[in-house]
């Protein structure tokens, strides 16, 4: 009998182990191929699967040989960049004290990847020295493509100089005409005029909402506008994402400041100002009104998340009851309530005349180890064979083998004719969408980081101060108390230490600086200093004199 226990329990133990094995996809080992692709990427497996799929074939049926994509995935975009900055760094200082046979010095080390400075003919300094070999080299990081991400971080890499062009200016400009693939629209450019970057996808950002509980809470209108998240019904109801984790959320804020700008510039307009004397005074007015529903809309945020799907997850669970998201997430997560017979009560919608169109690029990296074959994985991906996979359904012919990725193509033609009725949502257009809506980089293009930098230090870091004095807020005018009210909303939405001039002046260079003690300094004050200005706002509420 103990004999055939042992038997059994060998058995069980073999089939338990063995299972996993059983049911394993098999996968191609990389050096198998031909050839190989060296790929960083923030992009989900859904996205890298169908497009290393799409790949191999297209690549075979091109050049009679077979590749591999060996994919990086470390992170999100702000983690990669870090990593390519941290590479090129050591890649640089190599070739620097080793095949030039310098010295590594502080000024080498500021000059090199200084994305300002402009080097003169004959470089006087060592920085330009450095900035012109750095430029002038093939130092590599042992990686091909930087594929993902948002347009900003891409810019600054293409200004730095660890992207190098991939087609010319006038050869993309004779691929892509207007008609095929605008390199501007409303206002946001698709693609680098000197091809260091090329944008492979459209995004838009909106507001995710779960149906059920807005009910919940006695909200009845779907929303349809930003302000709609800093309604004090949603405290704490509000699914987030940490802007300084995120080049894209930091994005759809940048949407409301634009948007609270263009408001306050037609009112002035209105009033008879000049276009000039509308746009100067507009924009600093309408900086203010933005930092202002943005701290309410923070109030209401239940947590600031540094993952791009727990947000829509959550409101789709009920857990949050409405969010800001970027519009493939949202359309993704209602596909799959749908799915699993949860009906319409998801919905996903685009603030009219307040969200623009961006585009997540790809380029190749300075001393790509295989450049033969990372021209090729950019001609594929921005071919109409690669965008297809981006916005068709499942079984479509050219379309994805597993994984509906509904993301939206660059590429107008795909949305037009038959084409059209093969995508997952044929009904969406992104050009179409948010045609209303002109982005204007002039206004906030530089203040992208100071904003995400601004973002956390006012609203995220005192988080729990932001949230007691807005509850006391709420609470004085629930008990009738107008006077203590008004007065704590003053101390509370008073954000002259963030105003647009000192944003744009004092902080955004301490920021540029790069020196990281000071900025620490910065953010401690700024932070420390919301935290006793809530603290305040809350005693005024709450009636309390001391």
């Amino acid at each position: 009998m103990s004999g055939l226990k042992t038997v059994l329990i060998l058995a069980i133990i073999t089939v338990v182990v063995g299972l996993p094995f059983l049911f394993q996809r098999s996968e191609k080992t990389i050096g198998d191929s031909d050839d190989v692709v060296v790929v960083i990427t923030p992009h989900n497996e859904a996205i890298r699967r169908e497009f290393e799929r799409g790949f191999r074939k297209w690549y075979t049926q091109r050049t009679g040989r077979t590749v591999d994509v060996d994919w990086r995935v470390i992170g999100g975009t702000n983690e990669i960049v870090r990593y390519l900055g941290s590479e090129f760094e050591n890649s640089f200082r190599n070739y620097w004290t080793k095949t030039l046979g310098r010295d590594w010095t502080s000024e080498v080390w500021r000059g090199y990847g200084d994305r300002r400075m402009e080097v003169p003919e004959n470089p006087a300094t060592e920085a330009e020295e450095a900035r012109q070999a750095f430029l002038d080299s093939d130092v590599s990081v042992g990686i091909d493509v930087f594929f993902g991400g948002g347009s900003y971080d891409f810019i600054k890499q293409a200004e730095i100089g660890t992207l190098v062009p991939w087609r010319d200016g006038a050869t993309l400009a004779e691929m892509f005409p207007d008609e095929v693939y605008p390199q501007n629209f409303v206002g946001e450019v698709f693609w680098d005029p000197e091809g260091r970057w090329i944008g492979a996808v459209l995004s838009s950002f909106g507001i995710i909402y779960n149906v059920n509980s807005l009910e919940r809470l006695g909200i009845e209108e779907a929303p349809t506008k930003w302000s709609d998240l800093a309604d004090p019904r949603l405290l704490a109801e509000v699914a987030l994402a940490d802007p300084t984790k995120s080049g894209s959320i930091t994005k759809a804020f940048e949407m409301i400041v634009q948007e609270q700008m263009d408001i306050r510039v037609d009112q002035l307009l209105e009033e008879g100002l000049t276009p000039g004397e509308a746009e100067a005074q507009g924009i600093s007015a309408g900086w203010m009104d933005a930092m202002q529903l943005i701290q309410k809309i923070c109030a209401n945020a239940r947590y600031f998340t540094d993952s791009a799907t727990k947000g829509p997850a959550d409101v789709a669970s009920g857990d949050c009851a409405i969010g800001m998201s970027i519009d493939f997430y949202g359309r993704f997560q209602s596909e799959i309530v749908i799915a699993r017979g949860g009906g319409e009560r998801l919905r996903f919608t685009t603030p009219e005349g307040a969200s623009t169109l961006s585009a997540d690029p790809i380029g190749i990296l300075r001393g790509a180890p295989n450049p033969e074959v990372a021209d090729l994985f950019l001609e594929y991906v921005l071919s109409e064979d690669g965008q297809r996979l981006w916005g068709y359904r499942v079984g479509a012919e050219g379309g994805p083998v597993e994984y509906a990725l509904r993301r939206s193509p660059v590429l107008r033609p795909i949305y037009e004719g038959s084409s059209r009725l093969n995508l997952s949502e044929p009904e969406v257009n992104p050009y179409e969408k948010v045609r209303d809506f002109v982005y204007r980089p002039q206004w906030t293009g530089r203040l992208f980081t100071p904003l995400r930098f601004l973002i956390r230090v006012a609203f995220i870091d005192p988080h729990d101060e932001l949230v007691e004095a807005r509850k006391a807020i709420i609470g004085a005018l629930e008990r009738g108390d107008i006077e203590a009210a008004e007065k704590a909303e003053a101390v509370f939405s008073n954000l002259d230490s963030i105003r647009f001039d000192e944003v744009a002046g004092n902080i955004a260079e301490t920021l540029r600086t790069g020196d990281k003690i000071e900025e620490v300094r910065l953010s401690r004050e700024l932070a420390d200093s919301f935290r006793r200005q809530y603290r305040q706002a809350k005693r005024i509420a709450d009636g309390r004199t001391d």
